[in-house]
């Protein structure tokens, strides 16, 4: 049976998003939301640590039963690609720390899980993600609304895929 209770992560350097959401009988809910900031005045080793400590301390808290993580989108600022990089690596390594599964997902992937079309806008994605998560308002910041998306992907390709198994596909 598929994860039911999903941790979702936008990495990034200065703010890395996350949300765990939640489904039971067909419906999603946020269970938290959040971001892990790190000041532009710390030194990168010291803010990748606390990237990985303040997402560690999230598993413990709520016992999520896998991690989706979006993968890098690379821009023409090559020095900030390195360290969202960086970040990414250290996500990556303390979601595998933590025990869990780990599925990574392209922007398009989440855009089209999200909204039904790969090459919707960010406000499109937030929009849907405040409906599907029947919520008064889009999350923010934007990170946070991010991981949200990120969670709500592995949820419904989940689902998908779970259908194509009893289809016998």
């Amino acid at each position: 049976m598929a994860p039911t209770r999903v941790l979702g992560i936008d990495p990034g350097t200065a703010l890395t998003g996350y949300a765990v959401v939640e489904e039971e009988e067909d419906r999603l809910h946020l269970i938290t939301i959040g971001v892990v900031d790190t000041p532009a005045r710390m030194s990168l080793p010291v803010r990748l640590q606390r990237i990985y400590t303040g997402l560690r301390a999230v598993v413990t808290e709520y016992t999520p039963e896998a991690a989706a993580v979006e993968q890098l989108f690379f821009s023409r600022n090559t020095r900030t690609a390195m360290t969202v990089g960086e970040a990414r690596g250290v996500v990556l390594l303390a979601m595998a720390d933590a025990g869990l599964s780990i599925a990574e997902y392209t922007p398009m992937q989440i855009k089209q899980a999200v909204t039904g079309y790969g090459s919707a806008d960010k406000r499109q994605v937030q929009e849907m993600v405040r409906v599907l998560l029947a919520l008064p308002d889009i999350p923010r910041p934007d990170d946070a609304a991010d991981a949200a998306a990120v969670a709500i992907c592995y949820l419904h390709r989940a689902r998908l895929d779970g259908l194509l198994e009893t289809q016998g596909a």
